[in-house]
């Protein structure tokens, strides 16, 4: 190695080390493990702030005040600040985010899979909203600089309620949390009541091609599938792969299918073998949009809307 390269290369760690100590200095997160299930803040002073949650990754998260510079990492997450109204505060999202439009001009600090620490700690946040799963290393890392990180990853429409709840808190826009969530829920009510007298629908749903990949019981999918008046097809539990040879023989009487960045569902109906298939055979294959059914953020309930459309054509939903 030259002179001249240990230097570049000093000097480059020398910046990293600098933007990731500015996570540290905004950063306000107490970690104490806590395993309650509930969103309910502990503690609050008059102006509403500090204020302490636990959230979905079952660690109690205290935010000393409110936050004006917010990171996102994951769509949904976004999604919910903008329908709080929060927008001016976000300063950063994944590559993955497209909704609502505007997004498309904030700064990006990586993909959902992969977010960028330095250009996290770039964007100076006093608040961070990232997900669990893939993004637990990141979550860990980003802690371990004092940043206040918020993990949502609902699995349940109740799951959806509680995030939304969570961020309401932590953001002191729990008065406008309420109001987005009374929204969805009556809305939710009116799809329930409009399919109540129809017959239930036998379904599957098909979230990936090579291989068929589907949502099995217990998934948010599923759930929708039911609310929707729906039974899904699918007896295993979670995310699983299926067979051709599963799926002709369950012999849904609807096929949904997801249509977004990583599925592309356009020749299902000239798979081999797939002719046998109720679905196909009668023409109720629907393509859904994958943001609005695998998402847990407001516009779930588009996603419930357009599966009960899809498996009761006839309804009326306002």
């Amino acid at each position: 190695m030259t002179r001249t390269t240990r230097t570049a290369r000093a000097l480059l760690i020398a910046t990293i080390f600098a933007a990731l100590a500015a996570i540290a200095l905004t950063g306000c997160a107490s970690n104490s493990g806590s395993s309650s299930a509930t969103p309910a803040a502990t503690s609050a002073n008059a102006a509403g702030f500090p204020v302490t949650i636990t959230d979905d990754a079952s660690r109690s998260i205290t935010v000393k005040a409110e936050p004006k510079r917010i990171v996102s990492l994951a769509p949904a997450n976004t999604e919910i600040l903008f329908a709080l109204g929060l927008g001016s505060e976000v300063v950063g999202v994944t590559s993955y985010d497209d909704y609502p439009s505007q997004v498309a001009s904030i700064t990006k600090v990586g993909d959902f899979a992969g977010p960028n620490i330095e250009a996290v700690a770039a964007a100076k946040p006093d608040l961070i909203l990232a997900t669990s799963g893939v993004q637990a290393d990141v979550v860990k890392k980003l802690e371990a600089l004092g940043a206040t990180v918020v993990v949502l990853d609902p699995q349940s429409l109740p799951g959806v309620y509680a995030d939304i709840e969570r961020v309401g808190k932590v953001t002191g826009s729990s008065d406008k949390a309420s109001t987005l969530l009374d929204g969805m829920k009556a809305d939710i009510q009116s799809i329930e009541a409009a399919v109540a007298a129809s017959p239930t629908v036998s379904t599957f749903i098909e979230i990936g091609q090579n291989p068929l990949f589907t949502a099995g019981q217990g998934t948010l999918m599923d759930e929708l599938i039911t609310l929707a008046g729906g039974t899904n097809v699918v007896t295993q539990p979670g995310y699983v792969s299926f067979s051709s040879e599963q799926l002709i023989k369950a012999n849904p009487s609807v096929y949904l299918a997801t249509k977004g960045s990583s599925s592309d569902p356009s020749s299902i109906e000239r798979r081999p073998g797939y002719s046998a298939i109720s679905a196909i055979k009668n023409n109720r294959v629907v393509i859904l949009d994958d943001s609005i059914v695998s998402r847990g953020g407001p516009r779930i309930v588009e996603g419930l809307k357009a599966i009960a459309l899809a498996l009761h054509p006839g309804i009326q939903l306002h």
